[in-house]
């Protein structure tokens, strides 16, 4: 493990000693045995590997992992160098290049973000092979609602990018107070012309970033 999950695991020992979290090791590791499960050992906790808890700036929350061999690599909607585009990361990139200026990213992998303090955080960390949503309801959520939370109470003028419904019901945990929420349809083909198109989340928070003395994040890739 690399040294930002460190910074992470200190901070959520607790949660490790629950039943909720003994049950999703037990079922994550017979996955392992008898399935492909993605991203690989390695890349799970990358989010938290990448970011480390006092380095988060700005927090982008996905669902699930790619389901797709090769794709996933522990970043919420990053993909690893020399795959085709998502469709939801294509109507990011779009959205990038409208709202920042940027020019149109070659590959999919949002590591420089993270290393910026972008936490790509999927609400689920693993997935079953050709099978989206396959690990859902085994105990991530939980795990990851409680990092939200502990970002949310330890934590000042960060950003949260919630996009589509899945990830706004998250706001209950995050206190408005002290940080900033940023909604909008999800990116992806289905919803993006809905109001994703437009809704400049980069500028916002780097707009609320400097605001509160806090360097911005370079966005361009």
């Amino acid at each position: 493990m690399k040294m930002g999950w460190e910074s992470w695991k200190t901070k959520l020992e607790a949660e490790f000693t629950q039943e909720y979290y003994k049950h999703l090791i037990t079922f994550i590791r017979q996955e392992d045995v008898g399935q492909d499960v993605y991203p690989p050992k390695t890349e799970r906790f990358n989010a938290y590997d990448l970011t480390p808890f006092s380095a988060v700036k700005v927090v982008i929350l996905g669902q699930d992992p790619y389901h797709g061999e090769g794709q996933a690599h522990g970043l919420a909607f990053s993909v690893h160098n020399q795959h085709k585009l998502p469709p939801s990361l294509v109507n990011i990139y779009k959205e990038l290049v409208d709202d920042m200026g940027c020019s149109i990213p070659r590959d999919g992998d949002l590591t420089s973000w993270a290393e910026q303090g972008v936490f790509l955080l999927n609400t689920v960390l693993t997935v079953r092979a050709a099978s989206a949503g396959s690990h859902q309801k085994q105990g991530w959520e939980r795990f990851t609602d409680a990092t939200i939370k502990l970002l949310s109470d330890e934590r000042e003028h960060l950003v949260f990018i919630l996009w589509g419904k899945p990830a706004q019901q998250k706001e209950k945990l995050i206190d408005t107070r002290k940080h900033l929420v940023l909604t909008a349809p999800h990116p992806s083909p289905l919803s993006s012309y809905r109001g994703f198109f437009g809704s400049k989340p980069f500028s916002k928070s780097n707009d609320y970033l400097e605001q509160n003395g806090i360097k911005p994040i370079s966005w361009c890739l």
